[in-house]
């Protein structure tokens, strides 16, 4: 008899939508940081296009940017819900972190080498390759970014001030060059560059061991004069002092203020311009990749704490060095009064200076990223007790970042997700509320000092009426586990399971976690490890108990003990010294199987804390235990399924457990007895590894005829398998002989008849080379024979199912090499393909696949390194019930609770480049950012009131300017023209406007509105010539009158000729002159004209 597979309702490819619902930890490839100091939440960008949010209350969000490019700036658009970050191919990403995605882009067409926001507004720099500086802006109501006519361009002329002012920005060239630029009158204010130092530097060298002055006689060629910028940061509120880290280790102090320059720039090279600091006096030094200041308000931030990153000798130890340093006297009269090198807990990625909690503390606190995926942070009492230990220790403690999900510190090795229903679920609700108690004891401590309280947690709650729906539970390398309420994508610890009970000690408890399962029914725990111990605990039960048992093969021990409360462990078994490599709860729950390492099976009776039996090893390799299943079948022995007539009451069903090996040996075992009931093998003339077994519940199948076995079988096999199947005689031969094995029924030909319907389960065996389906019936009966088999062209490392009602399920598999298939079951046909690095940016990686579980409704979890995550496969799948369900990144509320500064109120700014105008453009670098602490006055208040007219114009020229009304008509005959000598020409080739208008005047009186394109004569009447002309007497002395105008018009005619000559000769004197100026400036920086 052959069965034709039913054709259930699959899943199509449309309802393939793979996505993100809950994200935990911090990406191993986190490279730059940004910090909201108003909503208190930290952005990490990522090398491979992701940016982590983290904020307060386990709220944490995931942004995947369509490409998997690195990020070299990341800023907030602080407090307004927005977040700007640069990619590698230079686009420009503003993401809405309300909504979690991007909300536009903007790709710029050169290489974007600086980026700084304009702070509390959606003003942008953007500093290009070429030298070029433009602002962009973000229009939040119309959703795009909007490039100003505001810019710098290379050949721009400008003219020197003494002043500073509130609209002041640095900008600051690779080669050196620092320029202090005035956007609200388009002018340098100030000129530095390496060419300005005296010649004679004094050199501040502050080494580990020993802080001193030194002399160099350095003389200042063209390649000092161009000394590369890797670095900087502002170390004054007022904007006058500025550190400057450079490529080959020095770093300088420039004194910025207006005392310290004049309008003779090139003549003033004195000792108050710069100060330079060395780490090193080596002459092969790493470059200062990081700069920021803390000051110190008590000394109007002329002393505080300098963070530098680099500098020290090729090939030290790679530490965070802090300088306490002092110029109250001057720049002149820098010193260091102390240096701190800060041990790392691993390789440099960024770091954050963030406001201190406390207003009476002068230090900030400091956010430390490292690879991989590693974040620490320094409050400002650890940093003071950093900097006043004598001994000056490299390594101090640090809080490192509360991991909701710990993946490292303590180690994962196991994981699994349960999903609860009804009354299970009600239960856990109403058994957790002491247990959360007893972990908010454990959480206290250093978590409550993490700084970062940003976002909303999310007001749906459904748990009151429906109760704990998911658990999350997974087991470390000490021996603990912990269990989280799933229900919601913000994950609350309910559970911490330690792995000793208190006044026993037992051998072995402490070895790392192998294998788990739940319960549900009578809300028990099993924890099996790799020492081969098991151990059981209740989440709810009598707080009455005191027994602990603890059960080998042929002991059996009771120990009293007070548990109060709190969970308990009720019994530890230790059967066979070999690690516990699968557990599966019989149906009743009252018994336990344990599937060994070494391949034995032990069947425990978990409500007498006993040993049922203990098998011998099940596959003749002694390979371990991979997979149980459990399922009740009728009596094998009985005849009843080819008989019904003849069952009776006594034929009881049996309860069997199907067990699969690693070598894909197949075990039918009676689980009352250990008896093996059948036992074949998957692949019996190939070496298979085997992965899951799966019970799929009870289909109906249907035969007909001359459809065999194998024929089903090789509709899915690979064409290159079907070709080794036809060219092998040995199996072509055993087909044949089992096609005449088979019984044929006489079948109409309109319609295929049904003739046998049998009520069975499948059995689904997945191995990483294939996949087979089998008759639960065939399997105890000991048939071999796949109803259907499919070879995977490629290996696979895990599997699940998954069921969206009765009738729709499906199988989804993990390749090695990261790719995730969904198939439908029970045909097996490919339904939808994705990959980890599509969905997570995700390589796979060895033992992955041991932390991997799923709810069987198409959500799955998984971890990497530092990272967890549940993916959601399906669209139809929406068990965290997002959006809605998740919290909110930015709190509107505190938005609009914030009072802008004042002019008596005091606002720390940690990111220099965004505080105010007063911002810091590097060209050639990735990035700027400093930290101080800003005065925001009202002057730099109602400056960014008028952004929008600043930048809304090209610079240089004049909004004001009056435009003539060249509607206007005025009447002038050149009897009214009065001629005066020649005056000198002006100096300057550039005229004023006034100048224009004074000659359109003369030409509009000489030409009668000739000026005007649109004006024509006007004729005009014999009463207004007579009005005009008309003179008192006789003709006579009218006629006289007449020829005297007409000499004097004459005589104005001949000079206004020869003013036109000379005007000419003028203009051609004037135009060669402006070419050889060209020539000759043609190489001069726009600054220097």
């Amino acid at each position: 008899m052959s069965y034709v597979l039913p054709q259930h309702n699959m899943p199509q490819k449309s309802v393939l939508e793979p996505r993100v619902a809950v994200h935990y930890g911090i990406p191993s490839t986190s490279s730059v940081l940004a910090f909201d100091p108003t909503q208190h939440l930290l952005a990490i960008g990522t090398l491979d296009g992701r940016i982590k949010v983290l904020g307060g209350d386990n709220i944490e969000g995931m942004l995947i940017s369509p490409k998997p490019l690195p990020f070299k700036n990341l800023e907030f658009l602080q407090n307004q819900g927005f977040l700007v970050s640069i990619s590698n191919e230079n686009e420009i990403q503003v993401w809405d972190l309300e909504r979690r995605h991007i909300a536009c882009n903007l790709q710029w067409e050169s290489n974007i080498t600086a980026f700084s926001v304009i702070g509390g507004t959606h003003y942008m720099y953007v500093g290009d390759e070429y030298g070029f500086l433009s602002v962009v802006k973000y229009a939040a109501e119309e959703r795009k970014i909007i490039h100003l006519p505001y810019h710098l361009p290379a050949n721009v002329i400008a003219a020197y001030t003494i002043s500073l002012t509130s609209g002041v920005l640095l900008i600051a060239y690779e080669n050196g060059l620092l320029i202090l630029w005035d956007v609200t009158e388009d002018r340098a204010v100030l000129v530095r560059g390496c060419k300005d130092l005296q010649l004679q530097d004094e050199t501040l060298v502050v080494s580990p061991n020993e802080m001193r002055h030194e002399r160099s006689y350095d003389t200042v060629d063209d390649e000092q004069a161009e000394k590369e910028i890797s670095s900087l940061c502002w170390v004054s509120s007022d904007g006058s002092v500025l550190a400057v880290g450079y490529v080959d280790g020095d770093i300088l102090l420039w004194n910025l203020s207006p005392a310290s320059f004049s309008k003779d720039q090139k003549a003033q090279k004195s000792s108050n311009i710069a100060a330079k600091l060395q780490l090193s006096s080596g002459n092969r030094r790493l470059p200062v990749i990081v700069l920021h200041w803390s000051a110190d308000s008590a000394h109007n931030g002329h002393r505080g704490q300098l963070f530098v990153y680099g500098g020290d000798d090729i090939g030290s130890e790679e530490v965070l060095t802090i300088l306490n340093l002092d110029w109250s006297s001057g720049i002149e009269t820098l010193k260091c009064s102390d240096r701190v090198d800060l041990t790392l807990h691993g390789s440099f990625a960024d770091l954050m200076l963030v406001p201190s909690a406390a207003e009476s503390r002068d230090t900030s606190s400091l956010f430390v990223l490292t690879n991989p995926g590693q974040l620490h942070f320094y409050d400002d009492a650890c940093l003071s007790a950093l900097m006043s230990q004598p001994d000056k220790k490299h390594y101090v403690h640090a809080i490192q970042y509360p991991a909701v999900l710990p993946t490292i510190e303590p180690r994962m090795t196991v994981a699994s997700l349960v999903s609860e229903k009804g009354s299970t679920a009600r239960a856990l609700l109403e058994a957790v509320s002491v247990a959360k108690l007893q972990v908010a004891d454990i959480r206290n401590g250093e978590s409550t000092k993490w700084p970062l309280t940003g976002g909303v947690p999310c007001q749906l709650s459904l748990t009151e009426e429906y109760g704990i729906m998911r658990l999350y539970i997974a087991g470390y390398q000490d021996g603990s586990v912990r269990i989280w309420d799933a229900t919601f994508p913000v994950l609350s610890l309910l559970y911490y399971l330690e792995s000793q009970v208190e006044g026993v000690e037992v051998a072995g408890a402490t070895a790392p976690v192998s294998a788990l399962d739940f319960g549900s029914s009578s809300m028990s725990l099993a924890i099996g490890n790799e020492y081969g111990l098991v151990r059981i605990h209740r989440l709810v039960g009598n707080s009455n108990e005191t027994s602990l048992h603890f059960v080998t093969e042929t002991n059996h021990e009771v120990h009293n003990l007070k548990f109060g409360n709190k969970t308990r462990c009720t019994a530890f078994f230790f059967v066979i010294n070999s690690p516990v490599h699968a557990l599966q709860y019989v149906t009743s729950e009252a018994r336990l199987a344990v599937g060994y390492e070494c391949g034995r099976v032990a069947m425990l009776d978990v409500s007498s804390s006993s040993v049922l039996f203990l098998t011998d090893c099940l596959s003749s390799s002694s390979s371990s235990v991979m997979s149980l299943a459990m399922k009740i079948v009728p009596d094998v022995n009985s005849d009843s399924l080819e008989h019904p007539e003849n069952k009776t009451s006594h034929q009881s069903a049996q309860e069997v457990a199907f067990i699969m090996t690693k070598d894909a040996h197949i075990v039918v075992m009676d689980c009352i007895t250990g008896n093996v009931v059948a036992s074949q093998m998957m692949h019996p003339k190939r070496e298979s590894t085997a992965i899951s077994l799966y019970i799929l519940g009870k289909f109906i199948f249907f035969t007909k005829s001359k459809i065999s076995i194998s024929e089903v079988s090789e509709e899915s096999l690979t064409s290159s398998q079907d070709s080794e199947a036809r060219n092998d005689p040995a199996q072509t031969k055993n087909e044949h002989e089992r096609d005449l094995r088979e019984v044929e029924y006489d079948m109409s030909s309109q319609a295929i008849h049904l003739e046998q319907k049998l009520n069975d389960s499948l059995i689904l065996l997945c191995a990483e080379d294939a996949l087979c389906l089998y008759s639960s019936k065939a399997l105890t009966q000991g048939d071999d024979n796949a109803i259907h088999k499919m070879n995977l062209v490629k290996p696979c490392c895990w599997t699940t199912i998954f069921k969206r009602n009765e009738k729709e399920c499906g199988l989804i598999l993990v390749y090695q090499a990261g790719v995730i298939e969904i198939r439908s079951l029970p045909d097996l046909e490919l339904v939808g393909e994705t990959s980890l690095m599509s969905i997570l940016r995700w390589n796979f990686k060895t033992n992955m696949d041991k932390m991997m579980s799923s709810s069987g409704t198409g959500l799955i979890t998984m971890v990497n390194g530092c990272e967890s995550a549940f993916v959601s496969l399906l669209a139809f799948e929406n068990d965290f019930r997002i959006p809605e369900a998740l919290p909110c990144l930015h709190d509107e509320v505190l938005a609009a609770a914030v009072v802008l500064p004042s002019q008596n109120q005091k606002k720390k700014q940690i990111m220099g480049s965004a505080s105010g105008i007063l911002g810091g453009i590097i060209k050639g670098f990735k990035r700027n950012k400093s930290s101080q602490e800003v005065d925001i006055d009202e002057g730099r208040k109602s400056l960014t009131l008028h952004l929008e007219d600043i930048f809304s114009r090209f610079p240089f020229s004049d909004p004001s300017t009056d435009v003539a009304d060249e509607g206007r008509v005025e009447e002038f005959n050149i009897d009214d023209i009065e001629l005066e000598e020649p005056l000198p020409l002006p100096s300057s080739s550039l005229k004023s406007n006034n100048d224009g208008r004074d000659k359109e005047t003369e030409r509009e009186r000489l030409f009668e509105g000739g000026s005007s394109v649109d004006t024509k004569p006007r004729l005009r009447t014999p009463e207004e010539i007579m009005a005009k002309y008309r003179k008192s007497g006789d003709a006579s002395s009218a006629a006289a009158h007449a020829k005297d105008k007409l000499v004097e018009r004459q005589d104005k005619l001949e000079r206004l000729s020869k003013r036109t000559e000379e005007l000419q000769s003028g203009a051609e004197n004037f135009a060669s002159m402006a070419n050889e100026l060209v020539k000759k400036m043609e190489n001069r920086k726009w600054w220097n004209m």
